[in-house]
């Protein structure tokens, strides 16, 4: 049993899967499969009376995508920052979005329907996250890191027992090279405007109830049509995304 235990603790972060409330096109985010109700209960920020279900429905709560990278540490990293672009989204909204025509504001309960819908937001969230990750750190933060390493450095050689096992890293490796990201509906991707040119979009299939698995050539065909052609996977999907992008 440590051999599959160690393989999953290794590839923590190379997936970043997204789900989709049918109903109130509520968005969480999860590294794992399956969703965990805690955890993702606590993505959903109160915004009224029944904004936040007490657990979650498995048929409400539905694959949306699948976002893979190639290095753990670029996972974990998007991960974060969606999650901070989130709290911006629920903190920082402009009054327009709530407000009528004639500057009144909605009701509570259509203003929670309003806060609610973030698939588009997060859709967009995930394109400016790779675009970040492409440029790549900023030169002060690469000065902070070098400033922490020094110390952890320093500390260890005076014998700090707490610095002692600590072994300092430098900042994680940035770039887009080799992420795919995996749609259940490909238009989805036109949420955002523009998406890093290296990034591969592709399709995905659904079982119900679970995560998003990638779409092996044939099962569209195979499933009557349920899955994505594959024509569109690879040579049409990519290269209409790079063509929109």
């Amino acid at each position: 049993m440590a051999q599959p235990v160690a393989k999953e603790i290794a590839e923590h972060g190379t997936r970043i899967f997204f789900y989709n409330n049918i109903r109130t096109n509520q968005v969480v985010y999860s590294l794992s499969r399956t969703l965990n109700n805690a955890a993702s209960l606590a993505q959903l920020p109160y915004l009224g009376k029944k904004t936040v279900p007490a657990r979650l429905r498995k048929d409400l709560w539905h694959p949306l995508c699948l976002v893979e990278f190639p290095r753990p540490s670029q996972g974990l990293l998007a991960f974060r920052r969606l999650r901070e672009f989130r709290r911006l989204h629920e903190t920082t909204y402009p009054l327009s979005l709530i407000t009528r025509a004639k500057g009144q504001l909605l009701p509570k309960k259509e203003r929670g329907k309003v806060l609610m819908d973030q698939k588009a937001n997060s859709i967009a969230d995930l394109a400016a996250v790779l675009r970040l990750q492409k440029e790549g750190w900023t030169e002060k933060h690469v000065q902070t890191k070098e400033r922490q390493i020094e110390k952890v450095r320093m500390l260890k050689e005076r014998g700090k027992k707490k610095y002692r096992r600590r072994d300092p890293q430098g900042p994680p490796e940035m770039g887009v090279e080799g992420v795919r990201v995996r749609w259940i509906n490909l238009l989805d991707a036109e949420f955002a405007k523009k998406w890093p040119e290296e990034v591969i979009h592709d399709g995905l299939t659904r079982q119900r109830y679970t995560a998003a698995l990638p779409l092996v050539e044939g099962d569209a065909e195979q499933k009557g049509g349920k899955g994505f052609p594959a024509a569109l996977l690879d040579a049409g999907g990519k290269a209409g995304m790079e063509a929109r992008a």
